[in-house]
């Protein structure tokens, strides 16, 4: 247990699991999409669809996606900044069997019209689990530097990326790979115990059959 378990995080809101985490998901959800977002579905399962609007979860999501972190003071006029900048964002409900209480799933659209579908809980103090991407399960903490690998799911990529990875000093402390079927597309969920750089993931994107790397780093 560290510090951060016991005092709790640095935030704006009431409560970790329905301010802080949110703002999280809507994070990484956020800095899944390539472009910037126009438009923002977002369905709360659970206790967030009970209380979402009285704990400030519409707001933090939102202020999240946009790329603001747990302590900025903007979190509170999220929806109107979100309004001015052309985010168009619905909120409903939806039930998820088996989902822990604080789940959201945030379907993300961008101009040119690329898409993200993210399903994360806030599963308190803060701490947030992603536990898929596009359909695909994954197990995403954002505690450590992580980086998603979407490539094509034939031999010898996985080799390619870990080796690329030791070849940069860089410990794997967490590996998960998840594929939509045989032979087509897979991704690596990878925490990395060290800081992996830009320009190293920008060498991933490079590699063979690698579709696309995306780095997310604690804020």
């Amino acid at each position: 247990m560290n510090v951060f378990d016991i005092v709790g995080p640095v935030m704006i809101g009431p409560s970790s699991s329905h301010t802080a985490g949110a703002v999280r998901i809507g994070r990484i959800a956020g800095a899944l999409l390539e472009g910037e977002p126009v438009r923002a579905h977002i369905l709360l399962h659970g206790s967030f669809a009970k209380t979402y609007r009285g704990h400030g979860t519409d707001k933090a999501l939102v202020a999240g996606i946009m790329g603001m972190a747990p302590s900025d003071i903007r979190i509170r006029q999220s929806l109107e900044i979100a309004k001015e900048r052309g985010l168009d964002v619905v909120f409903g409900k939806t039930e998820l069997e088996g989902a822990h209480p604080n789940t959201v799933v945030i379907t993300l659209k961008d101009a040119k019209g690329r898409t993200v579908k993210v399903q994360g809980a806030s599963v308190g103090g803060g701490n947030i689990l992603i536990s898929e991407i596009n359909g695909m399960k994954v197990e995403v903490t954002g505690q450590q530097d992580t980086l998603l690998v979407l490539h094509r799911d034939v031999p010898g990529v996985i080799a390619h990326v870990t080796n690329y990875i030791a070849a940069q000093g860089v410990n794997i402390g967490n590996f998960k790979l998840t594929r939509s079927r045989r032979g087509e597309t897979a991704m690596m969920t990878i925490e990395m115990d060290g800081e992996f750089s830009r320009e190293s993931n920008e060498g991933i994107e490079k590699l063979p059959n690698v579709i696309r790397s995306i780095i997310l780093r604690p804020e």
